[in-house]
């Protein structure tokens, strides 16, 4: 009975002390909020992104830009990475992660082979080694599709293709269009 009171005892610890020191963290905020919606902002984080990033959960930005508390990728490079493989079905994207997998795709013109890729966005800041593709081929023999090799200069232009939209997107973005 007495390991009972105490594991009883303990939960009602480890649930009780985190709400204490929520509000106290709260109670003791200097500058508050100027508005409501920014007052929202600041508790649930912006799932949209900003210049820097995308951040969830609150994540303050530090001096570099990083999200101190969330989970992030460059925005640049993400929507950079989408409009350059727009022309692919995508099969799962994840901008917490960074990740985006195409489904295969045929081009027209060639319809027995096809491509599939694999795009990892890797930093939050915008910057030369802040995206990798993989690219997957495969060409149809017979009946079947079997897997065949790609030239390394393929995924090195599309993430060439990516960082150049990427760089005209904050450039677009810093001058107001």
């Amino acid at each position: 009975m007495r390991s009972f009171s105490k594991n009883l005892l303990a939960l009602g610890l480890v649930v009780a002390l985190p709400a204490c020191a929520m509000f106290s963290s709260e109670t003791a905020k200097v500058g508050a909020p100027a508005t409501a919606e920014q007052a929202k902002k600041e508790k649930i984080g912006s799932i949209s992104g900003d210049k820097n990033g995308f951040v969830l959960f609150g994540g303050k930005k530090n001096k570099a830009g990083e999200g101190a508390g969330g989970i992030g990728v460059n925005a640049y490079l993400w929507k950079a990475s989408i409009q350059t493989i727009s022309f692919m079905p995508i099969n799962s994207a994840d901008p917490f992660g960074g990740v985006i997998v195409t489904d295969w795709y045929s081009a027209p013109e060639a319809p027995d082979e096809r491509l599939k890729l694999n795009v990892f966005i890797m930093d939050q800041e915008l910057r030369s080694d802040g995206v990798r593709v993989s690219v997957f081929k495969q060409v149809r023999r017979g009946a079947t599709w079997q897997d065949a090799p790609v030239a390394k200069e393929t995924a090195r232009g599309l993430e060439d293709a990516i960082l150049t939209k990427a760089r005209q997107l904050r450039v677009e973005a810093l001058s107001g269009q």
